[in-house]
């Protein structure tokens, strides 16, 4: 009769199983949760603080910048603080510079970058790896050691004081961007290749219509980090260019600052313009940010 009354004991239904399992698997009690997405939403208010505080302050007037205790919400609100600071100084030409050494230098980096990267990973030839690890190196050296000497190299050339000084080294020399393909293309099955060469396909096909199309997202990663980077980059235009109207968007937002006095309303505001272009490349672009990323370290 026990045994009969075991074998009658219904089982456990499916659902029952799954719910435990999910409960098991979740862990942590709701308390845990709250932390969590208390300490998340705090660290979004301190990140994004600096951004709400430089967009308030573009529309202030200058007296109440330095105001004890901070006035947040100006009072009142001066519109104008952008015209004058669009008109000031030659923001058109700057956005421009801006604009085309960004797009230039991402196409021609991208084209680099995937060339070096489909020898590194799909060609083989003496030292391939010496050779890359070497290339890799480079990453470890900062900027600041290497800018006197490409200095000199580009005084030699007559390029200072020209944009050529900033795209030809971005554009030649990117060991970041090589890695991040190569690491991408390695995951692509030789077989892809071989197949290709049996049809007839030479090392330039086999490169344009059938690896590329397979690295999109990488691609598309670069692409954005490169963009984002050009239009940020106030160091190598300060180094090179000597010339306003051939300042890029950040060298002149320095303008702005005087010899006893920053106008600190302008320049807010002319911050708050030249992030326009960053902010809708990066909201647009997250997906193939995060898609390439995520791609390139799980393939690697």
């Amino acid at each position: 009769m026990e045994a009969n009354m075991e074998m009658r004991t219904p089982p456990k239904s499916k659902t029952a199983s799954a719910g435990l399992l999910r409960t098991d698997r979740s862990g942590g009690s709701p308390l845990a949760g709250l932390l969590l997405h208390a300490v998340l939403i705090t660290g979004a208010v301190l990140m994004t603080g600096p951004f709400i505080w430089m967009i308030l302050s573009s529309l202030k007037q200058f007296h109440q910048i330095f105001l004890i205790p901070p006035q947040w919400i100006p009072d009142p609100w001066e519109w104008g603080n952008y015209k004058r600071s669009w008109e000031a100084l030659p923001f058109g030409r700057a956005y421009f510079n801006s604009a085309y050494i960004a797009v230039i230098s991402v196409i021609g980096k991208l084209l680099t970058c995937s060339m070096a990267a489909y020898a590194f990973a799909k060609i083989r030839f003496p030292l391939r790896e010496p050779i890359f690890v070497l290339f890799l190196a480079t990453m470890m050296v900062p900027g600041q050691v290497t800018i006197i000497p490409l200095y000199l190299m580009m005084k030699s050339i007559g390029w200072i004081d020209t944009h050529l000084a900033i795209l030809v080294p971005e554009i030649l020399f990117s060991a970041f961007g090589v890695f991040m393909l190569r690491q991408f293309m390695k995951s692509i099955p030789d077989e892809l290749a071989e197949a290709a060469v049996v049809d007839g396909a030479n090392r330039w096909t086999i490169y344009w219509r059938v690896i590329l199309p397979l690295v999109r997202p990488a691609l598309a990663a670069l692409g954005i980090f490169t963009f984002l980077g050009l239009w940020n980059n106030f160091f190598g235009p300060l180094i090179f260019l000597n010339t306003p109207e051939k300042f890029t968007v950040p060298l002149l937002l320095n303008m702005f600052r005087g010899m006893y006095i920053t106008d600190w309303t302008l320049m807010m505001a002319g911050s708050s313009i030249a992030v326009v272009p960053v902010l809708i490349v990066y909201l647009f672009g997250q997906r193939y940010i995060i898609e390439g990323v995520t791609l390139t370290g799980i393939k690697g």
